[in-house]
């Protein structure tokens, strides 16, 4: 377990230092800063994902407790890959080292270590492919930029493809559309051959696989977390939401991260989930089975993803309904736009999403049957269907994170934007260099919201955290507002570091803030049960 360190203050995590190492690349070695890595993988959650080697280990220690023949198993895993996916060859081969990407990543932006440029990082995984898998590397070595494989460059393979977010902001600059997540993701699945994954991924994988989502809630326990927010809702507008899990034939299957059950401000916007579908009279229902839209599988192997992913569509053909909303979460929405068809589907004992209020049929959900909530509010909203107070709102001033993979990854840019719009009267966009295609990762995504690499996570979503300094300052801005569960569960803590004052939140959340719900009693609290603006409900 790495020690306990003090976070260096803002001032001194803002100096970066760009200039180059003494020493080649190849003969840098990785240094294992305490606060600066994740913890490694349990054993007991490797077992439990049938993934090899399954043993407690420490990152910071010499011995990694690698397996006998390791090199070889590296070796094979990425033959097997070269011959599997078209464009991890192609990755490899096509990159020309223009530096195109190079200072896109938040992380080498942050850090100034050249390997967190893409192209180096990439680089990585290529010299190893080369040295081995082509006929120059064979022949010359690292001449040819080849090396050998060892334990270092194992060591250095995890330190790096573990401090990248796979938010493919450096994809949007490459002029050869090199995808940068993509060899990310095949160094971590060789990284898992040897059992090198880290516990925040390993651990709530696991607990997805077991409990059907990555807190490990068990159904039990799931309704009555719901359960305790239907009590707070008819606090705040004396009404009684009472939503349905498990019942078939419903319409609708609903389906959000399990960081809307816990913690704030997460829970805020599963209330608002609770209070919108009420007030539409909604026929849809919840699973405590599947009660998991995220899927920490995907940052671990395409196979561990699919496996956990495949649970809602079980789910969805148990339960016998029609079609599937997902709440707001992040790489759930780039698993649906890019994965789960090819994974899992066409799931076709499901129909086309057809919203049972405005009677749009979302065409660009043909084969998945799943559609984002911000898809279906935006809807509602273009069609007049729901009674908004944006008033009160009027004590935020919001700004709006476009989530790297819903945004770069799904092309969501405009939906939630038209909700914030309707539901606020202050709203600000940051700098156009840092939002929408160009977006900045959180610095925490892809796993990496551990504790105990908080100055990783710190230095990493700088970037993000400097364009929010901007129009905090410009405009005062006290709200950023996002659609990703992970968003809400790492920006708090970025913001309360670099920019005191900021909040975040859901844009469902804000959403719930103004909707006016028939038969209401005079709302006089936020969903956060502060006082709305002028009501003085709380003194």
């Amino acid at each position: 377990m790495a020690p306990k360190v003090k976070l260096p203050k803002p001032g001194e995590l803002s100096i970066i230092d760009y200039s180059l190492p003494a020493t080649d690349w190849m003969d840098t070695p990785v240094e294992f800063k305490p606060n600066t890595f994740c913890w490694g993988a349990k054993g007991k959650d490797l077992e439990t994902l049938g993934l090899p080697n399954a043993r407690d280990w420490n990152p910071s220690e010499e011995d990694w407790k690698l397996p006998e023949n390791w090199e070889q198993t590296v070796l094979d895993g990425i033959a097997e890959r070269l011959s599997k996916y078209r464009s991890f060859k192609i990755f490899m081969d096509i990159c020309v080292r223009c530096g195109a990407c190079a200072d896109k990543c938040h992380f080498y932006i942050s850090t100034g270590d050249p390997k967190n440029m893409p192209v180096l990082r990439a680089e990585l995984l290529r010299s190893v492919y080369k040295r081995y898998f082509t006929k120059s590397g064979k022949l010359f070595g690292r001449l040819a930029g080849g090396r050998e494989l060892t334990v270092d460059v194992l060591k250095e393979w995890w330190s790096y493809f573990f401090q990248c977010t796979e938010c493919r902001r450096c994809s949007v600059y490459c002029p050869y559309g090199i995808d940068q997540a993509e060899i990310t993701i095949i160094g971590r699945e060789l990284l898992n051959l040897l059992g090198l994954n880290i516990n925040w991924i390993s651990g709530p994988a696991a607990a997805c696989y077991k409990k059907g989502n990555h807190l490990g809630i068990e159904p039990h326990a799931l309704t009555g977390i719901i359960d305790s927010m239907c009590d707070d809702i008819e606090d705040i507008t004396g009404i009684r939401v009472n939503p349905t899990f498990n019942r078939k034939g419903a319409e609708i299957l609903f389906v959000t991260p399990s960081g809307d059950f816990m913690g704030e401000p997460g829970i805020y916007t599963c209330m608002g989930y609770l209070m919108l579908f009420h007030e539409l009279g909604l026929d849809y229902t919840w699973s405590t089975y599947a009660s998991e839209g995220g899927n920490f599988g995907f940052f671990t192997s395409n196979d561990t993803a699919k496996r956990l992913n495949y649970k809602i569509y079980a789910e969805a053909k148990r339960l016998g309904v029609k079609y599937i909303i997902g709440g707001e979460c992040g790489h759930m929405w780039r698993v649906l736009n890019q994965y789960m068809d090819t994974w899992n589907g066409p799931a076709d004992f499901l129909e086309v999403p057809k919203s049972p209020i405005t009677g749009t049929v979302f065409e660009n959900a043909k084969s998945t049957k799943m559609i984002h909530i911000s898809e279906f509010v935006a809807d509602l909203i273009k069609h007049n269907k729901l009674k908004l107070d944006p008033s009160r709102n009027d004590h935020l001033k919001v700004t709006f994170h476009d989530s790297c993979n819903p945004s770069r990854g799904m092309g969501m840019f405009d939906e939630p934007r038209h909700i914030i719009k309707a539901v606020c009267n202050n709203f600000y966009e940051m700098p156009e260099n840092t939002i929408r295609e160009q977006t900045f990762c959180c610095g925490s995504g892809s796993g990496l919201n551990a504790s105990e690499n908080m100055e990783q996570r710190m230095r990493g979503g700088f970037p993000r955290a400097n364009a929010v300094r901007y129009v905090q300052q410009k405009h005062g801005v006290n709200m950023l507002a996002n659609i990703c569960a992970v968003d809400r569960a790492a920006l708090p803590a970025l913001m309360n570091y670099w920019n005191p004052g900021v909040e975040v939140a859901g844009v469902t959340e804000l959403l719930a803030n103004a909707l006016v719900m028939k038969g209401e009693k005079e709302r006089t609290l936020d969903i956060r049960l502060n006082d709305l603006p002028g009501k003085g409900g709380n003194e």
